[in-house]
């Protein structure tokens, strides 16, 4: 019975290891994430943090953290800003959220690069199911996009990163968008929420699927009976058209949490409907690795994007 006992007790700390690989980089769950203070200004950093809506947000189950959606701001050098803006979906399984490794960092990178940086925190876990963080995420496009005057950035240079759950996002909001409702009262919802070009990085395509050899939304979040139904809707590959923003993509081969082949779903999609489409991928490197991670091959593919974004016309200042 004890040695029954310790190969039950091996087992699950097994699966907690595997399960623990989702969360690369993520340095806490949605749950114990400290609350992000909106409409304040970090100074000294210069960041700020804002709500998506200035109310209780579209489906809010409470007025806790959790409960709040909101986009976090970062400039880059004064004088140096080309007119471009970026929206930063982190990872996490659609459980947590890699808030440095899939966030800060990526934000910075893009500062560096002259662009304004947005890293939302959207909705997510059992609490908010999809299509929560698609309404999340397509607020967030509107509200940068209505705003463009005030960020200095133009309403037509608007990229969106996403990666592994946020690559999921991130795919989403480029198939799903809203085309904006000219006669709303609210301003923001009169905008687009189309962003005008992806970048996917490992991203969890096929997520939502009843087949548990991989990992699966569904299981993570107790919805396995309605599975094939959040499948055909929510499946970012299954809604590219023609009017599927430009897109970039990175994975690697052995990634074992996702496999590559949900990336080369979505590229083919991009090819069958004649869209431009860009994808790179490593022979090796694990799940989560962010920028690369200090990986000497995978480092190469921040190099690889600034010479997308540069041909795609975001790294040259806005003449207007």
């Amino acid at each position: 019975m004890l040695k029954l006992l310790s190969s039950v007790a091996f087992a699950v700390a097994l699966a907690v290891v595997a399960l623990s690989t989702v969360y690369a980089g993520a340095q806490a769950s949605a749950a114990s994430v400290p609350c992000t203070e909106t409409n304040s200004s970090n100074a000294y950093l210069g960041i700020t943090t804002v709500r998506l809506w200035p109310g209780d947000a579209p489906e809010a189950k409470g007025v806790g953290c959790e409960d709040i959606p909101t986009l976090s701001v970062l400039r880059p050098q004064p004088g140096k800003g080309n007119g471009s803006a970026v929206l930063v979906f982190p990872g996490g399984a659609y459980m947590g959220l890699a808030s440095i490794l899939e966030g800060r960092e990526v934000a910075d990178w893009f500062t560096a690069h002259g662009f304004t940086a947005f890293v939302l925190r959207y909705r997510l876990g059992k609490k908010y199911l999809l299509p929560v963080p698609l309404i999340d995420a397509r607020r967030a496009v509107q509200l940068v996009r209505a705003r463009a005057l005030d960020y200095h950035i133009s309403p037509d240079r608007i990229v969106v990163i996403g990666f592994s759950a946020g690559g999921h996002l991130a795919g989403l909001s480029g198939t799903q968008f809203v085309p904006g409702k000219p006669d709303a009262d609210d301003p923001i919802e009169r905008v687009s929420s189309r962003p005008n070009a992806l970048v996917l990085g490992y991203p969890w395509i096929g997520g939502i699927s009843p087949n548990t050899a991989h990992l699966t939304y569904c299981k993570l979040v107790d919805v396995m009976d309605r599975c094939e139904e959040l499948q055909k809707a929510y499946s970012p590959n299954l809604y590219v058209t023609k009017d599927t923003p430009p897109t970039f993509i990175y994975h690697t081969t052995d990634d074992k949490t996702v496999p590559v082949e949900q990336a080369l779903s979505f590229y083919t999609a991009l090819l069958q409907a004649g869209v431009s489409g860009e994808i790179h991928i490593f022979a090796h490197g694990a799940h989560g690795s962010g920028l690369g991670a200090g990986d000497a091959s995978l480092d190469q593919w921040p190099s690889l994007l600034e010479n997308w974004l540069r041909a795609q016309g975001f790294l040259a200042p806005d003449q207007r």
